[in-house]
């Protein structure tokens, strides 16, 4: 796709990427098959075709209107698109240029600009702890819609973490809002961890990935936490502590993982982080990376599987963004599990996508409902996946458990 920079852009390096991005697509529309939103609306311009070319005309000069910012806002980032594309197109990157742009462009009314600051604020701050607890205490007094976003308080071994030292050290990030809820996800991460030979490490300074922030458009913001995490990682990476040098830093969350592991990109233009940004990232793994290795330790001591039938739904941060795929099933599988994925759709998104349940909750619970109905001939015990805004949000929708898969694992090692 030929692309004539306007003179704002020329010479940037965001337009540079950009162009760059742009020579590839070959309009061949194969994106648009596996687009969630433009199944469900059937819009060329709510497709990732049509959403290039929104960029395509902003980049050239065109001026955007708010038409243009609610196709792009529309978007999942869910990067299915990346993963059908034959030219490999970046699209996720382009999306974040012209978003960007878009937003110094085209003003939003104050009640949608207040809530993206609340959502980028509120999500990443110390108090989101306490108002969550609160949540959980009034929990049965809320409305449907607010009652979908608070999770139950979690049970007392959530917080129960192993003590013990070990020869192998790994870091763990704990994310903003999984320690609130859903406790247990990093608890059982380490407590499984343990189990195998290696000790869990955390940075405490550490926080949100970045994600939040830059994908509500505040990119100096998430590039601002990117350099809090590095900052609070590095004496871990350099063995600069009591605790040991860690070999691998280790994302439970997919979500944060395809950001972490993006540090290196992100951060390039940076010198004063760059070369930092980039051994973060290669040091990062997400945590069914670890599967093939853990297998042999873990599989003696596994004893309490009973036989439940599991339903799996991969996120799209991990099959599309990070492009790991059957890591998951497979290694439960040899480890006694039964696990299934959907007969039909299993690549789609599940409708969370970080805020966009907020931002956008109709298109968010038909995607939520779709991707239930697809896992519900399976007739399993629970549903496992391997994102906190994924569980959350299925769970929304059922009364089957939902549960990472990790705490599946550690179950079955009591």
């Amino acid at each position: 796709m030929q692309t004539q920079l306007a003179p704002e852009f020329k010479g940037s390096a965001e337009g540079a990427q950009a162009e760059a991005i742009l020579s590839r697509c070959v309009h061949c529309g194969f994106c648009t098959a596996t687009c969630p939103t433009y199944q469900l609306l059937g819009d060329e311009l709510d497709g990732p075709r049509g959403r290039i070319y929104l960029i395509k005309q902003v980049l050239e000069g065109a001026q955007p209107t708010r038409s243009t910012q609610l196709h792009l806002d529309r978007c999942l980032t869910c990067r299915n698109c990346e993963s059908t594309c034959p030219s490999g197109v970046q699209y996720g990157q382009l999306l974040d240029i012209g978003r960007g742009i878009v937003e110094t462009k085209v003003e939003r009314q104050l009640a949608e600009r207040s809530v993206r600051w609340l959502l980028k604020e509120g999500l990443t701050s110390p108090a989101f702890k306490p108002a969550m607890k609160l949540g959980q205490l009034v929990r049965p007094l809320l409305p449907a819609a607010l009652k979908d976003k608070v999770p139950a308080a979690a049970e007392a071994r959530a917080h129960a973490w192993p003590t013990r030292s070990q020869p192998r050290k790994m870091g763990l990030l704990l994310g903003c809002v999984q320690p609130s809820m859903a406790p247990n996800i990093n608890s059982a991460t380490a407590r499984v961890l343990d189990a195998a030979g290696i000790q869990t490490l955390v940075a405490d300074s550490a926080g949100c990935c970045g994600a939040i922030r830059s994908h509500l458009n505040d990119h100096a913001g998430g590039l601002a936490d990117m350099r809090r995490n590095i900052d609070a990682w590095w004496p871990l990476v350099e063995g600069l502590t009591a605790a040991g040098k860690i070999e691998a830093l280790v994302m439970n969350a997919s979500g944060c993982g395809v950001t972490v592991k993006d540090y290196g990109r992100l951060l390039a233009g940076d010198p004063a982080y760059a070369s930092k940004a980039a051994r973060i990232s290669a040091i990062t793994r997400d945590l069914s990376e670890l599967l093939p290795d853990l297998i042999p330790r873990l599989k003696p001591l596994l004893h309490n599987k009973a036989g439940a039938k599991l339903a799996y739904h991969p996120p799209c941060t991990l099959q599309h963004g990070q492009q790991l795929r059957g890591g998951v099933e497979a290694g439960l599988r040899e480890l006694g599990f039964e696990v299934h994925l959907a007969t039909c759709d299993s690549h789609m998104c599940c409708g969370s996508a970080g805020t966009y349940s907020v931002l956008q909750p109709t298109l968010s619970k038909q995607l939520r409902d779709k991707k239930l109905a697809a896992l519900a001939p399976l007739h399993a015990e629970a549903i496992v996946s391997a994102n906190i805004g994924c569980i959350q949000h299925l769970q929304s929708g059922t009364t089957t458990p939902v549960r990472h898969w990790i705490e599946l694992l550690d179950q079955a090692l009591i």
